[in-house]
């Protein structure tokens, strides 16, 4: 049997993209979004059967929906090979405001604990399928869709680059302790990429990447199981250097970023 893929936010955007690339190598998916007649309309549109694809619906910010979700498609589908934790929210808070705390919270609920509960109901069996020494399937592999604005705090970014910085920690606790289980645990970093999540921005976007193209390059480093990549490679040499921009140097570079858009403009 033909591999399955998981993907979450596979409605537009990074996932749609993800779902399109996994499709063309033969896999079969399960893609999960809340908008579930979008995700199934853009199936009819590719040509991709019921035998090839199915749609469940669920909010990641929602333990138990994804959960449920999740259980559906084991059900249905099977054990997925790849799963990928890529749905997620991007809106600018600003602290001193009272209402923007819950902003934050949504943010890290969605981001950080959605991913979270995105993989938990898929252990069990993924670690079964590995110990599994007549498994036809190669090990399992869980895939957390971060971001570059992980890597250093942005002013006016906030709500979001803590929420990725967390995600990427959470990937690499999880990566250590899935290890001698037989799992991987790989963490892709996207730069800025072509999506309704960035089309709002009022910030210049260097080395902006399609997501088809992301969705290539994401491929090729899942299948090679690589622990932690930043996407595009330009975007990486940049991440390198702000790790390690004394904060004298990295506050004057970023002292006039402009504020991510708030979720009242």
């Amino acid at each position: 049997m033909r591999p399955l893929v998981f993907i979450t936010g596979a409605s537009s955007g990074i996932g749609q993209a993800l779902a399109l690339r996994y499709h063309q190598a033969g896999w079969r998916l399960a893609l999960v979004a809340r908008r579930v007649a979008d995700m199934q309309a853009w199936l009819n549109d590719q040509g991709i059967s019921a035998e090839e694809a199915r749609c469940y619906g669920a909010d990641v910010s929602d333990a138990n929906s994804i959960i449920d979700a999740a259980k559906a498609c084991l059900a249905a589908q099977g054990v997925p090979t790849v799963v990928i934790a890529n749905a997620g929210i991007s809106i600018g808070m600003d602290t001193q405001v009272r209402e923007d705390l819950e902003v934050m919270q949504k943010v890290m609920q969605t981001n950080v604990m959605g991913m979270a509960a995105t993989f938990h109901p898929f252990l069990e069996a993924m670690k079964a399928q590995a110990a599994n020494p007549t498994s036809p399937q190669k090990a399992g592999t869980l895939v957390g869709i971060a971001s570059v604005a992980g890597i250093r705090g942005m002013p006016g970014h906030a709500a979001y680059c803590a929420s990725k910085a967390a995600a990427i920690s959470y990937c690499e606790s999880l990566r250590g302790e899935l290890k001698s289980q037989g799992l991987r645990v790989v963490t892709l970093a996207p730069g800025y990429i072509q999506t309704p999540l960035t089309q709002k921005n009022k910030f210049p976007m260097p080395f902006l990447m399609t997501a088809d193209d992301f969705a290539s390059e994401a491929f090729k480093a899942i299948e090679k199981g690589v622990s932690f990549k930043v996407i595009p490679a330009p975007m990486a040499w940049v991440a390198r250097i702000l790790r390690i921009l004394p904060d004298v140097f990295f506050d004057r570079l970023f002292k006039n970023q402009p504020r991510k858009h708030r979720a009242n403009h």
